[in-house]
């Protein structure tokens, strides 16, 4: 991994060293940068900023098949369809996460999450002050998210 930019809270000199890494997602806060990793083995792998739990709450262990960066949290989505999330939870990042499996695919804005499960059906969890979970669909058929 090579990072660059600012290095205020660890952005670039506690990025990991090494290879195998499958997936790199980034922040997009200004003041609470932190990125993850996914390595060819499952496991995920944290540096930068930790204000908010971004490293320290990350899970531990395999299976871990994609991950997502919001503003400050975190998402991954393990290969049994299930969605874990760490870090900040001031709009809900974390306590409103669904449960249960069917989820093929993560994505997270600034203080929010999205999921897409198996059946097409896109699920949101997190901040709503501008309609991020009021105006999400509510039909199936979806194939990808962002």
């Amino acid at each position: 991994v090579t990072a660059w930019g600012d290095d205020s809270t660890g952005e670039r000199d506690d990025a990991p060293t090494g290879a195998g890494f499958v997936a790199i997602a980034c922040s997009d806060s200004w003041d609470k940068s932190h990125s993850v990793g996914l390595r060819n083995d499952g496991t995920v792998v944290t540096w930068g900023d930790n204000s908010e739990g971004q490293r320290d709450d990350a899970p531990t262990g395999a299976g871990f098949v994609a991950i997502a960066c919001g503003g400050a949290h975190s998402v991954g989505l393990r290969n049994d369809g299930t969605v874990v999330t760490w870090g900040d939870n001031s709009e809900g990042q974390r306590d409103d996460a669904p449960t249960g499996a069917g989820f093929v695919a993560i994505a997270c804005g600034g203080a929010h999450s999205v999921g897409l499960r198996n059946d097409g059906t896109v699920v949101t969890w997190g901040d709503n002050s501008t309609g991020e979970r009021d105006d999400a669909p509510t039909s199936a058929g979806f194939v990808a998210i962002a």
